[in-house]
């Protein structure tokens, strides 16, 4: 087996919490905005409890089929066709919840705080919540203002994004602590993604 076919196009960062494992066999793992389910990969295949929820039927009929070939076991609605401001899952039920390239979609600071206050609903105390999302830092003088936090990136792409005060004083509401430093990669001046990993405290 290859590496890419063990752990498909995993984000590097979350492979890093698996790596200083923080992300243990049998916990429960929920990919909010999952879309075809790239962070998914290797979960399946090693036996962990996934679920998944996206928008795009699309998406999410990829998602069955690839459980059903590696883990079988899942039953199929454990992947749900769900807007992630409006989960169905139980409250406190996941270990992990994952969040990537996803929160930076948002339309404005209500949806922005939907999303991300559902996605830590569903997360156990203790908990771990992980996130990359488009930001400001580093590239501040580089991005021109729409409304609000919406802003149009060098890249031409438009997103709401986030700075480092603001993820720090949401951990701070949300009841959480952060797991790492904020971390930072800018690409090239066109665009930066952030990496914010938070405990939810007990």
């Amino acid at each position: 087996m290859t590496l890419q076919e063990q752990f498909g196009q995993i984000d590097i960062y979350l492979f890093d919490q698996l790596l200083r494992g923080r992300i243990q066999p049998g916990m429960k793992i929920l990919d909010a905005g999952c879309g075809s389910g790239r962070n998914l990969v290797y979960f399946l295949r090693e036996g962990y409890e996934v679920y998944g929820a996206d928008r795009d039927p699309a998406a999410i009929g990829s998602v069955q089929r690839m459980a059903a070939s590696l883990a079988p076991n899942l039953s199929p609605e454990n992947f749900r066709r769900e807007e992630v401001e409006t989960m169905s899952f139980p409250g406190g039920f996941m270990d992990v919840v994952i969040s990537s390239a996803v929160l930076h979609f948002a339309r404005d600071d209500a949806h922005f705080g939907a999303m991300l206050r559902e996605s830590w609903r569903l997360l156990k105390p203790g908990g771990l919540f992980f996130c990359r999302l488009a930001s400001l830092i580093g590239i501040e003088k580089q991005v021109q203002p729409i409304a609000g936090r919406r802003f149009r990136l060098p890249d031409g792409s438009e997103r709401y994004l986030v700075d480092a005060d603001l993820l720090e004083k949401l951990t701070g509401e949300l009841g959480g602590r952060l797991a790492d430093p904020l971390k930072t990669t800018v690409v090239q001046n066109q665009r930066s993604m952030t990496t914010w990993v938070v405990r939810r405290n007990n």
